[in-house]
């Protein structure tokens, strides 16, 4: 069976100097993570922003601290520390704009859009769900890759710079702005990469893309999407039909937040939640449903303890970790090891919804591509009340199954069973 990828997002200014992060994998590997997803460790430009580089082939001064260490010996030395408990390392691969003092917009003023007066341009997004707003990043100088002589150039630049991140031990990357660079320019690049290691990852960053651009993205090659299952409620059909839709381009990771997110602790905060065990309750709600509503999961650093400080790609530093509210890493790892062991929640498979117990509950029934498995996840969206519902609605195949959830007993599962839900309580049955 090919696991899906369970990804920790070791945040770098957060962690630390490259020399702390090692202390934290010892944590990440008890979780049970696969992989280790590293924004951008590269020299920032003037904003300081971890996404406006100005040097791919510089560390982060913040990150390097006192070591005198090359950069090749520091990111081998952590990739090989991770590979020796079974963690692949990602990076983050930033090719469709650069910081406006890039070395590369100083060099090669040609690779660049520009505007009528000469000046670099801007890349902006529009948001998917009302295109009048428009976000603009002053501080980048988006990369040109219309078909000329110079888009040639390009491709090679980063293509080498993939090659030779994979020799120092990185084995994925999280395409930044994925949506936003043309098809046929990552088929180059993951080319490259695989050429390097052919199980080399690729994760497409899709999410503020519209979805032409995200369908766009169909035959790249990438390994993985993002999903929006974080902001489901549980009713409205729009998570499943763009599950349906993003599974035939490439399978998704879902997650209860990320780097580009407020914490879940301060959401939850605004809606007078701050209770540590309500808050404890929650957070392994959304962990659980994430990682089993579809094949990959991730979560950034902190949220196993309830961090409530949003992580800043300009101003998070390592003086910013927070005393925890509580400790999920036990029961992290208890999902994940649930999620490693059923083969349906390692694929994406046909799922639908099915809403029963006056509608406060919904059953995801998800079928395995091949074969007799499948996967029922039974979730009460009421946070303030239990429900008891009648698990049925769906085909008389699913036979051989019990649950999984972790803290309850395997018990044996049986179409029409009657199941008890605490206030937005998720369980998970399957055929292992």
């Amino acid at each position: 069976m090919s696991e899906g990828a369970r990804i920790y997002n070791l945040f770098p200014t957060l962690a630390g100097t490259i020399a702390d992060w090692v202390k934290h994998l010892d944590r990440v590997a008890g979780m049970g993570f696969n992989w280790i997803f590293l924004n951008p460790i590269t020299a920032p430009g003037f904003s300081g922003s971890l996404y406006a580089v100005k040097d791919y082939y510089s560390v982060n001064p913040l990150l390097r601290g006192t070591s005198q260490e090359s950069v090749d010996k520091l990111v081998r030395g952590f990739t090989s520390a991770a590979a020796d408990r079974g963690i692949s390392v990602m990076m983050d691969l930033v090719v469709n704009h650069t910081s406006k003092d890039s070395l590369l917009a100083e060099q090669h003023p040609d690779w660049f859009e520009h505007e009528p007066d000469g000046s670099l341009h801007s890349p902006f997004a529009l948001d998917p769900g009302d295109p009048s707003k428009k976000t603009v990043w002053a501080d980048l100088a988006e990369i040109s890759y219309h078909d000329r002589p110079q888009r040639a150039e390009i491709i090679a630049y980063f293509s080498k710079y993939v090659r030779e991140c994979v020799q120092l031990g990185v084995r994925g990357f999280r395409c930044d702005a994925a949506y936003m660079v043309p098809k046929d320019v990552w088929r180059e690049l993951i080319r490259a990469g695989r050429a390097a290691d052919g199980q080399v990852l690729f994760i497409a960053e899709n999410l503020g893309g519209m979805m032409e651009q995200v369908e766009a993205l169909r035959g790249s090659g990438f390994d993985y999407l993002f999903n929006s299952s974080k902001w489901w409620d549980f009713r409205a059909p729009w998570l499943l039909e763009q599950y349906e839709k993003f599974r035939s381009i490439a399978p998704s990771i879902a997650f209860p937040e990320t780097h580009d997110t407020e914490r879940l602790a301060a959401d939850l905060g605004r809606a007078g939640v701050n209770d540590p065990a309500q808050l404890d309750r929650r957070y392994r709600q959304a962990y659980l449903f994430a990682a089993a509503f579809s094949t990959g999961v991730m979560i950034p650093i902190g949220y196993e303890y309830g961090f409530r400080r949003r992580l800043h790609v300009v101003d998070t530093r390592a003086e910013h970790w927070e005393k925890p509210a509580f400790d999920l890493t036990r029961f992290i790892g208890e999902v994940n090891r649930m999620k490693a062991s059923v083969p349906v929640l390692n694929e994406e498979g046909p799922q639908q919804a099915h809403f029963i117990g006056d509608g406060r509950a919904v059953c995801l029934v998800r079928r395995a591509m091949r074969g007799p498995g499948w996967a029922v996840t039974v979730v009460n969206s009421d946070q303030h009340n239990g429900v008891r519902v009648r698990v049925d609605g769906f085909g008389g195949d699913f036979q051989g199954g019990r649950e999984l959830t972790p803290g309850r007993q395997a018990t044996p599962f049986q179409r029409g069973m009657e199941v008890s839900l605490d206030p937005g309580d998720v369980r998970v049955f399957a055929r292992a």
